[in-house]
């Protein structure tokens, strides 16, 4: 059958779909890049904000319409599917519901005469993940360990559950074999992977390192920052490692003690603060990227400027600013809320700041070359690489150079990205570029 995928939401997101597109094509169906050449149509959805479900339950009624008109059969997969399968039901009764866990069952889903809706919990093959482009989303674990008070995700994926290391290395050997150069090690949060089978984050990149052979780097996902206390000294030792960016994506959420203990946030402030500079301190080259909720109940005028006091003190190179919403089933929910209007002033006053620390930290590149990995085709004729601290750059080229190591001289920079012009191509397997990240 042809089959027509459509992805929203994090990076578990697209490496599910991921996964779906092998296990399909192994069962001999072909995965379309139009919804007009479809003979099935699967959304893979996101629910995490309010106006998340808005734009899905928008698009969710499209399909629909499209499916009832040419007679195709609709799936909604996601953590929609799992947290809210009575709300996609009343929009899309006629569709089928795959939660997050059973993707390893999409083809019996898709090959069923009957509306099928399996929202239970299974078992995830990893190993048929396909590469995108050069770039290949590796789940490491499913769910997490936290009970942050806003978050409904907990509901859509469940209690923690990491793969083996043998299944990810395997996995990853083969993605490296089609042609992956930068591996994404994503979860709920990768800081608590290994705890239900007695290893760590930090001793999974240490054997993937020591097993899988190739020309690769690899990216560390989003990590909750009271669950990487335990392991911060390794951590730091793993950044330094050749084939790996230094990034590290920290979300502190707020930067105020009172709302983080609202939020049941597993650390404090200072805690926080110790993590970042350490790093920092370790790590002159390091990119760290956080994230931050606006408005969250209980988040009084001194609470948010303590948000702002701390963007400005760490001066993060990339922040996340999301403003609070409400989320059916959560303890937030229940509280009392703040007042739209002022939620909207504050982060329109955060996204400011965040845009201005982000910009002073990209103009240090501004005249430098430095090595660039490039990893993605953009629409207008340029491509996308990433620097050893994982600094997204623009260039201009052709679908040729990917997977390339290039050097590049930084001519402009947004608070977003940096831009240049390619210098100079490195030698191929030209992987050991840490010394020159910023090369002059």
């Amino acid at each position: 059958m042809r089959i027509y995928i459509e992805t929203y939401g994090c990076s578990l997101n697209q490496a599910d779909t991921s996964i779906m597109k092998g296990i399909l094509k192994l069962r001999g169906h072909e995965v379309v890049e139009s919804i007009d050449d479809a003979e099935v149509v699967i959304i893979n959805t996101c629910t995490v904000r309010l106006d998340t479900e808005e734009r899905m339950k928008s698009r969710i009624r499209r399909i629909r319409k499209i499916a009832l008109s040419r007679g195709l059969k609709m799936i909604v997969a996601g953590c929609m599917a799992r947290a809210q399968p009575a709300l996609v039901l009343s929009i899309a009764p006629e569709s089928c519901l795959v939660s997050p866990s059973n993707i390893g069952m999409i083809a019996e889903v898709v090959e069923s005469n009957r509306r099928m809706s399996i929202l239970g919990d299974h078992d995830k093959p990893i190993e048929l993940l396909e590469v995108d482009g050069v770039i290949a989303t590796v789940p490491i674990a499913e769910g997490c360990l936290g009970q942050c008070s806003y978050c409904i995700t907990k509901f859509a994926r469940g209690k923690l559950k990491s793969y083996r290391e043998e299944r990810v290395i395997n996995s990853i050997k083969k993605l490296v074999a089609k042609g992956a150069v930068e591996i994404r090690l994503t979860a709920q949060d990768a800081a608590v992977y290994g705890r239900d089978i007695r290893t760590n984050l930090p001793e999974l990149v240490r054997k993937i390192l020591e097993k899988v052979e190739g020309e690769y780097m690899i990216r560390i996902g989003m990590m909750n920052p009271g669950n990487l206390m335990g392991f911060l000294d390794d951590l730091i030792d793993v950044l330094k490692e050749e084939r790996v960016f230094n990034f590290v994506h920290i979300p502190v959420q707020s930067g105020d003690n009172s709302v983080l203990k609202l939020m049941n946030r597993n650390y404090t402030v200072e805690d926080f603060e110790y993590i970042v500079k350490k790093i920092r301190r370790s790590l002159e080259t390091v990119t760290i990227a956080t994230d931050i909720i606006i408005g969250h109940p209980g988040e009084t005028n001194e609470a948010f400027e303590n948000t702002l006091r701390l963007m400005r003190e760490l001066e993060f190179d990339r922040v996340h600013i999301a403003q609070y919403t409400v989320r059916p089933h959560t303890r937030s929910a229940s509280m009392m809320q703040i007042p739209s209007k002022i939620k909207k002033e504050r982060t329109i006053r955060a996204v400011r700041v965040a845009e201005e620390l982000c910009l002073k930290r990209n103009k240090r590149f501004v005249g430098r070359e430095v090595a660039v990995l490039l990893t993605e085709k953009n629409y207008n004729k340029t491509l996308t690489g990433r620097t050893i601290s994982y600094h997204p750059v623009i260039v201009e080229g052709d679908g040729s150079l990917l997977g390339s190591w290039v050097k590049v001289k930084v001519n402009n920079v947004t608070f977003y990205d940096l831009r240049g012009t390619i210098v100079s191509r490195f030698p191929k397997h030209a992987i050991k570029c840490k010394p020159i990240t910023i090369i002059r």
